[in-house]
């Protein structure tokens, strides 16, 4: 068993469906084309034309001054939190919250910033009070209290927005500044009905990832304020992310938001269908917002549900007790049917 619980995949098995995560997408044609043709240069000179094109349109759409590349999400978390934060500070954050959980603590390793977690709600969100009391008093024993790090969605939950201002409201009171990572912001918005800019509005950073539902090979973007670009490209350059003519994968991205964000909607309506037909098969509980699905057998079907389906061609994730099911652009009408029939044809213990 791997990272996440995922299973390892044999690379003999035919998969017809591969539900483990939507970071398993695949470029589409239009996308590799646009690849191929886009124009290049030094990005580290700030001579990639297309790298430009890219920041400069998620600046543009999601309401804020600027925006910088980098190859990752979690390099883009963590230098925005060392553009917010000095060694010795510290960030407040939700403890299911990715930052926190699954970016093997590199704010702290890297830039000496201790994080203090703060119980996550059903929803996703954290509570005012919560945060409230996570925030320290200027006193020399404590850590000084800087940013507030926010995520949505949240394991598919998408927080509600006035959720997220009454958190940011206690943030800005203790004059803390807000980072979110959204690494999948447009399946948040596209579940909320809203604009980007206006899901954006609350937050001086944030950070969006591309190679998940948007269907890219790479890359993350982190928008804010032009005062804070210059650190922040430093900071890429530090944490050795700076790339040369990574136009190459910027393309992808800016293909990803003309034509594949429109398309998130496919991905969240075959989740509610798989959602659907898992409740009638009796095999465990099930939750699904946005893109994922939450399925919980019964401890003795854990194991045997995940051979059973990797066996029909079906990947899934192995995590335990709940099992992640992604639905993604490379999962089309035809592969969710056999999946489902897959699960149905699954016979739980009695």
């Amino acid at each position: 068993m791997s990272l996440y619980g995922y299973i390892a995949a044999d690379a003999g098995t035919n998969c017809i469906c591969d539900l483990r995560s939507d970071t398993m997408t695949k470029p589409s044609a239009g996308m590799r084309e646009a690849m191929i043709a886009a124009p290049l240069g030094d990005d580290v000179y700030g001579e990639d034309p297309t790298v430009a094109r890219l920041e400069q349109e998620l600046a543009a759409r999601l309401g804020k001054d600027a925006a910088v590349f980098f190859p990752t999400g979690t390099q883009s978390n963590l230098a925005a939190v060392m553009a917010h934060c000095g060694r010795g500070d510290e960030m407040i954050v939700g403890d299911r919250y990715h930052l926190f959980c699954d970016e093997a603590a590199g704010v702290s390793v890297l830039a000496g910033v201790s994080m203090n977690p703060v119980p996550v709600s059903d929803d996703g969100g954290l509570d005012p009070d919560r945060i409230t009391a996570a925030i320290k008093v200027d006193d020399p024993h404590y850590a000084r209290s800087r940013l507030l790090s926010l995520e949505n969605s949240v394991g598919g939950r998408v927080v509600p927005l006035d959720r997220i201002a009454a958190g940011v409201k206690v943030a800005r009171k203790a004059g803390l500044a807000v980072h979110l990572d959204g690494a999948r912001f447009f399946n948040a918005i596209t579940a909320l009905g809203c604009d980007a800019a206006t899901f954006a509005a609350p937050f001086d950073t944030v950070s969006v990832c591309l190679s998940k539902g948007l269907g890219t090979p790479a890359g993350s973007v982190l928008v804010g304020p032009n005062s804070m670009m210059g650190q922040i490209r430093r900071n890429r350059k530090i944490l050795g992310g700076a790339m040369r003519q990574s136009g190459v994968l910027a393309a992808a991205g800016l293909y990803a938001l003309e034509h594949h964000v429109p398309q998130l909607a496919e991905d969240h309506a075959r989740a509610a269908r798989l959602a659907d037909a898992l409740r009638s098969t009796g095999i465990g509980e099930v939750q699904c917002q946005t893109n994922m699905i939450f399925l919980t057998p019964t401890p003795e079907d854990h194991a045997r549900l995940t051979s059973h389906m990797a066996q029909a061609g079906v990947k899934i994730g192995g995590q335990s007790p709940a099992i992640r099911l992604v639905l993604h652009r490379d999962v089309d009408d035809d592969a969710l049917d056999a999946a489902i029939r897959a699960f149905q044809s699954f016979p739980p213990s009695t």
